[in-house]
């Protein structure tokens, strides 16, 4: 992983394209942002796998709301694990909980070894959890490469210093991700308090809007200005050490 990554999260075709363009090293490939994501349409999905040349990891959701998922809704999670595989993902972005709000660590295991060779994100189901520390062993015994994680909050700038502990007490065990109400505003604040130099979202604007919502050159505008503040801040944390 590079010392600084930016993963864009993407519902369109054209939203990707402007991610490449604009330098992001991933995209986290969904539909129904504003319901919090849920697994693209296979249409989507392959267009988008065979048209971008940029890694590609599809989220496994198979509805908004909660995270405790039926035994058909787990069904369904694995039909969408296999066609991520076979359309050419790089990754898959996926969680599973207790109905107590705790990882369902069996099931979750069990679409990690489904989706190998692909690499795979817990995603902020985590964030749901009562405790983000015992949450936090869970998912890296689930086999997962990596966790994204708001800290428990609302966005990652109000979650920041939970993100920070977390990544301390993860170690290098996995790889930890900020994501979550990313704001281009706040990123560099979001930075200096959690000490990550990998971030992930959809870059919500001020107005409440996303710049995958606007049209693809300001979305390009707004991933490279993201990517060159992040860089900037690891120059300068690197210098200072």
């Amino acid at each position: 992983m590079n010392h600084v990554f930016f993963e864009l999260c993407v519902e369109t075709l054209d939203a990707g394209r402007a991610a490449k363009a604009g330098g992001a090293d991933r995209i986290e490939l969904c539909s129904g942002l504003d319901r919090g994501g849920i697994t693209p349409g296979p249409e989507l999905m392959s267009t988008s796998l065979r048209s971008l040349n940029l890694p590609v990891y599809v989220l496994i959701r198979p509805r908004s709301g909660d995270f405790c998922f039926s035994a058909s809704e787990f069904n369904l999670m694995s039909s969408q694990i296999e066609q991520a595989k076979q359309a050419g993902a790089e990754g898959i972005a996926v969680g599973v909980l207790l109905p107590d709000g705790r990882v369902d660590v069996a099931r979750t295991r069990a679409l990690v070894e489904l989706a190998r060779p692909l690499a795979v994100t817990f995603h902020r189901a985590f964030d749901e959890t009562p405790d983000l520390f015992a949450a936090l062993d869970d998912v890296i015994r689930t086999g997962a490469d990596s966790l994204l994680t708001s800290g428990g909050a609302r966005d990652v700038l109000s979650g920041a210093a939970a993100i920070a502990a977390l990544r301390q007490r993860a170690g290098d065990r996995i790889h930890v991700i900020a994501g979550g109400g990313l704001r281009l505003e706040s990123l560099v604040e979001v930075v200096r308090l959690s000490g990550i130099y990998s971030l992930h979202g959809s870059l919500t604007r001020r107005n409440g809007s996303r710049s995958s919502h606007a049209n693809g050159n300001q979305l390009e505008e707004d991933v490279r200005e993201a990517i060159r503040l992040l860089q900037t801040e690891y120059r300068t944390s690197a210098a200072s050490m």
